[in-house]
């Protein structure tokens, strides 16, 4: 890092024409990447937001931290003018040719610019560039905007070989030995990320059902923070829930005792954000706009999707039942969930325990969105459709499977919290029903294939006004 240190008054990172030079590279290869958010719309050009240099340009190898901002048309119509749009943190390498083992990380090469004749690449499929990430973090280095930070207490060791994960989709993450895993976050706003704070806040409340953050990165632009990264230690030969419930699934196995452990998982983080952070009463004036909201994302999907428009009178029963319960002065408590609760979002360490992980929520919403207080019910309701998407990937279809692990699951959270969500029927149903209209959207945009899912559950919400 001290290299990054001299170098970074004269370096080409600073030069105006850098990106300049990136830009007809970046065009080509930002949109291909999975974890950008604006597909089926033009890039027509970038603006620099921060530049950083980890690694001298100069050298054999260099290293460039940029926070780089898109500019879109807000729709794909031909002649739609330009925005800026999402910010993207980006890790770029530089080299005067890639070995044939980083070739599928190519980006291209600059022909101008002040990096002219070198070729760069993403530079998270380099171990050298990786080190450079981790030793920062435990020097807690401060080059440029960057801030790599590291929790009281916790040590970080060296010469731990990285690996990049493959297999994600909003973000990017590096797996170092089998100690920790650094997630860095693709698309950068201000403000702390919920996937660093809710951590930090778990781990000052003891709760061990979330790994706590040993480290993080931030920037500091413009007066705001910016979280791009996290640390976390990395479970050990944990099995992630989608996959354990698909591999339960095709051996005929039972999944009903790990539902009902999870739920018992998912009630202890609840019951520790609930300590950390404040609760706040939601009654008819603040359901009003909650329920209002799903409403009218009801209506946005059933113009969008025919195949949802005969059930949307008897979904619209689910949030006039919720309405109506707060007009009556029905109120409930409301806190900092996980936000985007699923199969996949939990860890079974070999020793049977339940971890929740990314508390990112849904990286498309603003984030103070995100960051608002819900109803619990949220999470469950999530975790609800998740063990139906399970069951529907296996052919033939197990019947009951899925509705065994709803109940497993819903009887292990009251084991934990005292209080069994299914006592609640009308705002399970409500967000449930908000959930399900929510994938049948988002099935019919990505995955047509996948639409008979949600809409099975779309055809029992709709004519079941009284259990979820």
């Amino acid at each position: 890092m001290s290299e990054a240190a001299t170098h970074s008054a004269t370096a080409p990172v600073t030069h105006p024409e850098l990106l300049a030079s990136l830009d007809p590279l970046l065009r080509e290869w930002l949109p291909r990447q999975r974890w950008f958010a604006g597909k089926g719309r033009p890039v027509t050009g970038f603006s620099l937001v921060s530049a950083t240099e980890l690694l001298p340009s100069d050298g054999p190898l260099g290293l460039l931290h940029l926070l780089v901002r898109a500019h879109q048309p807000l729709t794909a119509a031909p002649g739609a003018l330009s925005h800026p749009s999402d910010c993207y943190q980006l890790l770029i390498g530089v080299r005067e040719a890639l070995p044939p083992r980083l070739a599928p990380a190519l980006i291209g090469h600059l022909e101008d610019g002040p990096l002219a004749g070198r070729t760069v690449y993403e530079a998270l499929h380099d171990t050298r560039p990786a080190d450079v990430l981790l030793e920062a973090l435990r020097t807690r280095a401060n080059p440029g905007d960057l801030r790599f930070e590291r929790a009281s207490g916790q040590e970080i060791g060296s010469d731990l070989v990285p690996r990049l994960v493959t297999s994600e989709q909003s973000n990017s993450s590096i797996v170092y030995g089998d100690t920790f895993i650094l997630k860095l976050l693709r698309r950068i706003v201000p403000g702390t990320n919920p996937d660093l704070e809710l951590p930090l806040a778990l781990a000052r409340e003891g709760c061990a059902r979330v790994p706590a953050p040993t480290a993080w990165i931030a920037a500091e632009l413009g007066g705001e923070t910016y979280t791009l990264g996290v640390l976390q230690p990395f479970v050990r030969g944990a099995s992630d829930g989608w996959e354990l419930a698909l591999s339960e699934l095709a051996k005929g196995v039972d999944f009903g005792v790990e539902a009902r452990a999870l739920g018992r998982a998912t009630a202890e983080v609840h019951l520790a954000l609930a300590r950390a952070l404040p609760t706040v009463t939601l009654g008819h004036a603040q359901m009003k706009p909650l329920v209002d909201g799903m409403t009218q994302r009801l209506e946005a999907a059933a113009q969008a999707v025919p195949a949802l428009r005969p059930y949307a009178p008897g979904l619209h029963t689910a949030f006039e039942a919720l309405a109506g319960l707060a007009a009556e002065g029905r109120a409930w408590t409301a806190q900092r969930v996980h936000g985007d609760l699923h199969l996949g979002q939990c860890l079974r360490s070999p020793s049977g325990e339940w971890s929740l992980i990314d508390f990112e929520g849904e990286p498309s919403k603003p984030l103070a969105e995100r960051r608002m207080p819900h109803p619990p019910v949220r999470d469950i309701a999530g975790m609800l459709r998740s063990f139906d998407y399970a069951a529907h990937t296996h052919r033939p279809q197990i019947p009951g499977w899925a509705d065994t692990c709803r109940a497993a699951y819903c009887a292990g959270y009251a084991e934990a919290a005292g209080l069994d969500p299914r006592t609640d029927p009308v705002l399970l149903r409500a967000y449930e029903t908000d959930k399900a209209v929510y994938e049948v959207l988002y099935e019919a945009r990505h995955r047509p294939d996948w639409l008979p899912v949600p809409l099975a559950a779309v055809r029992r919400l709709a004519t079941d006004a009284t259990t979820p």
